[in-house]
Order: structure tokens, then C-alpha cells, then sequence
């Protein structure tokens, strides 16, 4: 393993290999910051060029974007709370607060650095996975991840806060809009209307896009005002730099947590982040400041976010099981190369796959350094006029909402939704609870289908079935005696997050 790492590190360290490694990211910041747009839709657009190039320059080049652009899309959930991709959502809840308060910079900073720690951790995860991951992910059979579904969709106990109602409400109507378009098992067609556009079912993107970006635009637009209320920028880089320092523990755990989780086909990179960030809120010893401008709100879910993608490497690598469409177009560029992901990728191709590895940890080191230098301009946007830059972001918004299918039933849902996710905003209902259940519903009918056509009711006593149903009545418990002693946790109100300056 050590001779292959070396030799994997000296054939990386060519000039030209290098070169396509900067280029990623560059290109994979880009994409990030900019909202809708995200690191799927930045490696479709190259793989057309990938044809006759140098494995090892293409891979790095494809690794380079996936690791960078969940670091850049921070921006955007920070400076304006609109996510820069699905997986960016719960940076919004402590970052946006935080960027209000002028320092922006100190939680770009500290995320910034939180991922690089996150996507080394990932990495390193990745390594010493190569050898053992095959009877891990063999051990997952269709009821487990059955099983973690309902685990993903059993926090929704803890986000509802003291209204429970409303939460499992909003929760419903995830899993009611994620059933749209074509049944998993049988050939019929649900909430179509016959309409054509509606057969594929609602675009993830379009639906997350609707449900925090389309709200705090219209926030902007009406109050006006500066992002940052007291019109100037006070917390600085350094202080993101002590936050990390302070809380290593933290960003370590959540490295781990986000790079296992992410070995688990069926669990999205926003489940993941959701389910990180709420742990984070439950072992804090003092939570007050949890959704106000906490910035362990900020480290624990970005931190995760990218050492999942270390984490989803292995079963895309060695057992051709795309976990996420970033990683499903990774396996697209593989085939255009001509490698064979599977088993092959531990022996014949050892030193590419290693190469993967020392892509995916030089990007973020790399990636980190871009941000961390741009973190402090790019945060003095909070200091202008907020109508000024309104209508450039819906301009954005809406190319990134259109790119999921080309129709324009992508605008009309975006607005429509985005209205009613505004109208949730106004009369204080939770709305995370609409995306872990929109995430989650696909898998969860998929595969308790796939359970019952093969084991029948047999699968409810599997040893791991019977684990993490216990680990579900455990969080449903907490929650209602956490809610019955007035301290639950409760999603904050977002109608504070973009009042007017000086309200």
C-alpha cells in the first residue's frame, strides 16, 4: 500500500496532471458559488472533453470539482441564506445569522477550514477503507437501508420544536411532492395532472431552490436594507481560525460521522449535513444560541459535508454504486476513460484509485486556500444595499432552477413553490422538515418495496433492522421529552434572518 501511495503521489505530481487538478478547481469553486448550479451539473458539462485524455489529468481534474464545491458553496448560504447547492442547507441556519451581525468573514473563515479538515479526514477515511469496504457496504441489504430512511425521516420529531403538528404537516408534504412522477415498483404515474413535465417528478434542485432561496429574495426585495444590519464588517478571519481551535472535537466527530454516512447508498448529502447539525445542537451543553449565530452550527455540518464525499468514493470505486448525481457522473467519466470501476480498482488500477485519493485531499488544501483568500471581499457584499444585488441573484437562481430539465415547468414550480415556502416563512412553520421528507421519500418507497417482494415480513426481525429501530423509538422519545421540558429543538424562526437594517 505504501509503495503504491508513493508511486500514486510522484505520477500526481506531474506538471500537467497538476495543472488539470487547479483547474477542477477553479472550476468547482465557480460552480459553487454560484446557487443552483452545484458540481453535478460542472462535471456534465466536461465530460464530452474527457475523451482521449490521461486517466490520471481526468480524474484529478473531475476530483478537483467535487471537493471544492461543497466548500464554495458556503458563500451563498452565508452572505444571503440561499443554499448554494442541496447539501449547503443547514449552513444557512448559524451562518446567515452570523453574516447579519457583520462577521461574515469569521464564519467563511472557520467553514473554509472546517471543510479542508472534513475533506483530509474524508480522504484519509477513503485509504483505509480501499482494502476493507467490501464486506461493509456488502452488509447493507435493502431493509437496512430501508431502515435508515425512517431514521432520516424520525428527525423529523426534532425539528418540529414546540410544534410538533406543523412539522410532521410539512414533513407529509415533502413525502406527498417527492412521490410525483413515476411510481419505484410499478408502471402508473402519481400527481401528474397529465402533465408531461411532471412524469420525471419534481427536480431536487427546483425544490430546495423554492423552499430557501425564492423566500429570502422576496425578504430583499421587500424590506431592503443591508444583510449585514449594523452596515459594517466586525468579526474577522482570525476569529473563524480560533473558532476551529476551540472546537477541534467537534469538527473531527462530525468528519468522521459525514464520511460513513457517506459510504451509505440512499442517503443524500443534505440528510447527512441535517442529521450532523442537529447532533451537533444535541450535544452542545448551552443551545441558546443554536439558529441565532452559534458558529458550531457552521463548522459541525460543513466539516461533514466534505468528508461525505470521501465516504461515497468507496462504493462508487469498487462496486459501481453511484451515492449521489456528482458521484454518478464520476462513474460516467470512468467508462469514457475506459476504466472499469469494481474490484479492479483495489488491484490491476491500485495506483489510480490511490491517485483519487491524493486528488481528493490536495484539492481541498488547494480549494481552502481560494476561499480563505476571497472570504474576506466576497463578505463586504453584506455591506451593500440588498436590492442592488436581488434581481442578479434571481437572474442565477432561475438558470440554475432551468438547468435541472431545460422546461419550463422548472420556473413555474420554483416561484410557486417559493411563494408558498414564503407564506410557511411568514406564519413561522418549520421548513426543513419539507426537505428531509421530499430527500427521503423515493428511497424509502423503493426499497421497502424491494424488502417485501424478497423477504416478506421476514425483514423486521434482521439483527440491523432491529438496531436502528431502536435507535428511531430513542430519537422520537428525546424529542417528546425535550419538547414536553420546553427545550426542544426547534427549527429558530427564519423571519428574523432578513429584516430591514436597524428594525
Amino acid at each position: 500500500m505504501i509503495d503504491a501511495s508513493l508511486e500514486a503521489l510522484v505520477i500526481l505530481a506531474d506538471p500537467v496532471r497538476l495543472m488539470y487538478l487547479v483547474l477542477g478547481v477553479a472550476i468547482g469553486f465557480t460552480v459553487g458559488f454560484l446557487p443552483g448550479i452545484g458540481g453535478t451539473a460542472g462535471m456534465a458539462l466536461l465530460l464530452p472533453l474527457l475523451f482521449g485524455m490521461d486517466p490520471y489529468g481526468a480524474l484529478a481534474l473531475m476530483i478537483g470539482i467535487v471537493a471544492v464545491n461543497n466548500t464554495s458553496d458556503t458563500f451563498t448560504s452565508v452572505l444571503f441564506g440561499i443554499p448554494g447547492s442541496a447539501s449547503s442547507q443547514a449552513t444557512i441556519m448559524d451562518g446567515h445569522p452570523l453574516a447579519q451581525r457583520g462577521e461574515a468573514a469569521r464564519a467563511l473563515s472557520a467553514s473554509f477550514i472546517a471543510s479542508m479538515i472534513g475533506g483530509l479526514v474524508g480522504a484519509l477515511i477513503l485509504l483505509l477503507a480501499i482494502p476493507v469496504a467490501r464486506p461493509i457496504i456488502l452488509s447493507f441489504r435493502t431493509p437496512d437501508l430501508f431502515m435508515l430512511t425512517l431514521f432520516g425521516l424520525s428527525m423529523i420529531s426534532l425539528m418540529a420544536g414546540k410544534h410538533p403538528l406543523r412539522g410532521i404537516l410539512v414533513g407529509i408534504l415533502g413525502l406527498a411532492l417527492g412521490t410525483v412522477g413515476g411510481a419505484a415498483s410499478t408502471p402508473e404515474y402519481r400527481y401528474t395532472f397529465d402533465w408531461l413535465y411532471l412524469f420525471g417528478g419534481i427536480p431536487l434542485p427546483v425544490a430546495v431552490a423554492a423552499f430557501f432561496a425564492i423566500p429570502e429574495l422576496i425578504t430583499f426585495l421587500t424590506s431592503g436594507g443591508k444583510i449585514a444590519r449594523t452596515g459594517k464588517l466586525t468579526g474577522g478571519a482570525l476569529q473563524g481560525v480560533r473558532d476551529v481551535l476551540k472546537h477541534w472535537f467537534l469538527i473531527v466527530r462530525s468528519s468522521a460521522l459525514g464520511a460513513f454516512m457517506g459510504i451509505i447508498p440512499g442517503l443524500g448529502g443534505s440528510t447527512v449535513e441535517w442529521l450532523t447539525y442537529f447532533l451537533a445542537k444535541a450535544t452542545a451543553r448551552d443551545k441558546s444560541q443554536f439558529g441565532k449565530g452559534d458558529i458550531r452550527g457552521v463548522i459541525a455540518p460543513e466539516s461533514c459535508n466534505n468528508a461525505k464525499d470521501g465516504g461515497s468514493l468507496i462504493p462508487t470505486l469498487l462496486f459501481s454504486v453511484p451515492t449521489s448525481g456528482s458521484m454518478a457522473v464520476l462513474l460516467g467519466g470512468l467508462t469514457i476513460l475506459g476504466v472499469e470501476a469494481g474490484p479492479r480498482m483495489v488491484t490491476e488500477q491500485l495506483p489510480l484509485t490511490i491517485s483519487i485519493v491524493w486528488s481528493l485531499a490536495l484539492a481541498n488544501v488547494f480549494g481552502t486556500m481560494l476561499c480563505f483568500a476571497m472570504a474576506r471581499p466576497i463578505s463586504r457584499l453584506t455591506t451593500m444595499d440588498a436590492n442592488k444585488f436581488a434581481p442578479f441573484l434571481i437572474v442565477i437562481i432561475s438558470i440554475g432552477a432551468y438547468q435541472s430539465t431545460q422546461h419550463w415547468g422548472d420556473l413555474l414550480l420554483l416561484f410557486g413553490i417559493g411563494v408558498f415556502s414564503w407564506i410557511l416563512r411568514i406564519l413561522d412553520w418549520p421548513r426543513i422538515p419539507f426537505v428531509i421528507g421530499f430527500v427521503l421519500s423515493a428511497g424509502a418507497e423503493r426499497y421497502l418495496f424491494i424488502s417485501m417482494s424478497r423477504y416478506g415480513y421476514d425483514w423486521m426481525t434482521r439483527p440491523m433492522v432491529l438496531i436502528i429501530g431502536a435507535l428511531i423509538l430513542i430519537v422520537i422519545v428525546a424529542a417528546v421529552i425535550l419538547t414536553q421540558r420546553g427545550a426542544s429543538l426547534e427549527e429558530p424562526s427564519m423571519s428574523s434572518l432578513s429584516e430591514k437594517s436597524g428594525a
